[in-house]
């Protein structure tokens, strides 16, 4: 990570004096998340005792490195853009790296011509990483990066056994711990509205609501579920779908936040009171579910810690490739409000 001094140490003898390798070094020297407080208080002992000075810009000409991560987008719908959750995650992967002298370079990567264009521009060293976020069934830009060997980390992941590394929530046991509360609070014609089934998440989402209605005997007939694409407008029209075809409906989970906004309309709409006729469920506790009439019940995704260990992940990989995929799933938490 630096260059002798005439008569100065090296980065290896920084990693001697610490007791700990040249990557860990690496890493504290940049400011990156994962690295133990102990660890790091060794290694910048060990910096000022030996009067180490790293030379970043030797660094980047002798290691080849863009000091650039890129943020690939590959949602094809431009209307997702607007949805919350690409904002929430921007920041949290822009706070994330915040610390590291690193940038986040965003790209939107749609179509054949897009992913061979963006895996031309990695290969030649213009970014160091890629983080991929929105990534549909049978995507792939994951397996074309994993071929070049550039470090990658997704949000998400496209199916059960994912060969890339990947950071997600705990989707299924989100959703049936949303169901299980409706059925504890006494509701029992319990639909639910999905996401797009092109993605996992959504059918994770879709798992678990069902896992919770058969552990109570309760039925999940596909007339109960209806699919939307995570947008306010989709959830408004799904949930009008579903009361037309159960206008017993009692309770409803939605795939998101905006999908329970859209469905708090149509059920406004249909004379409906939440949550005294139907309770409503959303699912990733953005500012948005405070901000609902009546405040809104919801699984939180802990994005803050997603975006966190997207970035540790992908820094480790960029410093020492790992000889397994490594797979995160981290914990999610229902946030009880009025809309239940």
């Amino acid at each position: 990570m630096g260059r002798r001094r005439p008569g100065g140490p090296t980065l290896e003898e920084v990693a001697v004096r610490a007791g700990v390798g040249r990557g860990t070094v690496s890493r504290v020297i940049n400011n990156a998340a994962g690295v133990k407080a102990s660890t790091r208080r060794a290694v910048q002992r060990a910096v000022e005792e030996l009067g180490y000075v790293p030379n970043l810009a030797a660094r980047s000409l002798a290691g080849r490195r863009a000091d650039a991560v890129a943020l690939v987008l590959t949602e094809p719908d431009w209307r997702q853009f607007a949805e919350p959750f690409f904002s929430e995650i921007v920041r949290s992967l822009g706070d994330a790296l915040a610390d590291t002298g690193m940038q986040l370079l965003l790209t939107l990567v749609r179509s054949d011509a897009e992913r061979q264009r963006f895996l031309e521009y990695a290969r030649g060293v213009r970014v160091d990483g890629a983080l991929l976020v929105s990534v549909h069934a049978g995507d792939p830009l994951p397996d074309m990066l994993a071929e070049a060997r550039l470090p990658t980390v997704m949000l998400g992941r496209r199916s059960g056994e994912e060969h890339v590394s990947y950071v997600d929530a705990d989707n299924v046991g989100g959703a049936r711990s949303a169901v299980a509360h409706l059925l504890e609070r006494g509701r029992r014609e319990i639909a639910t509205i999905t996401g797009p089934l092109d993605m996992y998440v959504a059918q994770c989402r879709l798992r678990g609501y069902r896992e919770a209605m058969a552990t109570a005997g309760q039925g999940s007939e596909r007339s109960w579920v209806a699919e939307s694409d995570f947008t306010q407008e989709s959830g408004r029209r799904a949930m009008a779908e579903l009361l037309e075809r159960h206008p017993e409906i009692d309770g409803v989970l939605a795939a998101s936040d905006t999908t329970a906004v859209g469905a708090l309309q149509a059920l406004r709409a249909a004379g409906r009171r939440v949550p005294e006729d139907v309770a409503v469920i959303g699912f990733d506790d953005f500012p948005l579910a405070e901000q609902t009439e009546p405040r809104l019940t919801t699984v939180r995704q802990p994005l803050e810690e997603i975006g966190r260990a997207m970035i540790r992940l992908l820094l480790e990989e960029m410093e020492e490739p790992a000889v397994a995929w490594r797979h995160v799933i981290l914990r999610t938490e229902l946030v009880v409000r009025e809309s239940s």
